[in-house]
């Protein structure tokens, strides 16, 4: 049996507005300018064929109508980070910088180098970080006014009408958010019901967290092991050595996921005093002489091994079995 053809590899630099697009016929570059609307991604279909390696940019949202329906079609759509194509560019020590330039260099890579092929989330993760990120835009005006109002009440003098208005707004964000969280963990718990169940055993992570590690694993479903989970998350070792002259620290890379990090050292506290591995784990560092935020970071990572194992196992949390579990890859 003869193997498939390899797709053509179309290469889009997508911005706000356009997107400027590169193809190959023979072994000319072709290039074409479209609108970033629903009559552009016909026409650009239209002219390329939709039985096609696409290759874009992850530039903000401005890609996800075009990946979606690109998608629909029955394409194949690899969104890079741009930091990949720019460190591709300069290996091949590319000069200069246009739209048609980078997408002439998005089509080189895509003949070039293995690509995965990028796969939509289910509407419901979609609509739930929608709702997150309003949630976290909601906080941050809140803690704006909460600053306000605590500054106005250090004046001599005050004027009643701004302490009531401060007031009011601060009620209403704050109404606002608690409304916006509870949709969001209501539609998180419907979908991932016995998921929750399982994360909620792990002593240590109560239902928000477990919550918005779901949304931010995608409820674990492209995960093959727990060091991926942890470079998500940002919370992976980075080693900065080099020969004799170079000795720095060893820091996390703090890559991504920063709301998630932040939550689970929240929850390392916790952790740290009701989970047995974790306690374990920050005595032994601390008794090294780690410093105690170091010895935290660590229970994070292995909160996260925990609820890797206790996911993919779909066995709840058995102090006795821990160990046995995050061991598996």
């Amino acid at each position: 049996m003869e193997a498939p053809l390899p797709r053509p590899v179309v290469g889009i630099d997508v911005s706000k507005d356009s997107f400027a697009v590169c193809y190959q016929v023979g072994q000319q570059f072709k290039h074409l300018d479209v609108p970033n609307t629903q009559a552009g991604f016909r026409q650009l279909v239209k002219q390329c064929g939709a039985q096609c390696l696409f290759v874009l940019e992850a530039t903000g949202t401005y890609y996800l109508r075009l990946a979606y329906y690109l998608h629909e079609q029955g394409g194949h759509v690899a969104v890079l980070n741009p930091l990949v194509i720019k460190r591709f560019i300069q290996m091949h020590l590319g000069k200069g910088k246009s739209d048609r330039k980078d997408a002439q260099w998005l089509l080189r890579y895509g003949q070039q180098q293995a690509v995965k092929v990028w796969q939509p989330d289910e509407p419901v993760l979609v609509e739930c970080r929608q709702l997150e990120q309003v949630s976290e835009q909601l906080l941050k005006q809140q803690n704006m006014v909460g600053n306000a109002l605590e500054a106005l009440e250090q004046q001599p003098i005050i004027s009643a009408v701004a302490r009531k208005q401060l007031q009011h707004m601060l009620k209403v964000l704050t109404r606002q958010r608690q409304a916006v969280e509870a949709e969001l963990l209501a539609l998180l718990e419907q979908r991932f019901a016995h998921d929750m169940t399982l994360l909620c055993s792990i002593p240590g992570i109560g239902r928000k967290t477990a919550s918005m590690l779901l949304l931010f694993a995608g409820g674990f479903t492209r995960l093959q092991n727990y060091r991926q989970l942890i470079a998500l998350a940002g919370l992976s070792p980075r080693e900065y050595t080099s020969g004799t002259s170079i000795r720095g620290k060893t820091r996390i890379t703090k890559v991504g996921g920063s709301l998630i990090r932040a939550k689970l050292f929240m929850c390392s506290f916790s952790a740290k005093k009701s989970n047995g591995a974790c306690r374990a784990l920050y005595d032994r560092l601390v008794a090294k002489g780690k410093n105690g935020k170091v010895a935290l970071i660590a229970v994070c990572n292995k909160l996260l091994k925990q609820a890797f194992a206790i996911v993919k196992s779909g066995q709840p949390y058995q102090a006795e079995f821990t160990s046995k579990l995050v061991c598996n890859p």
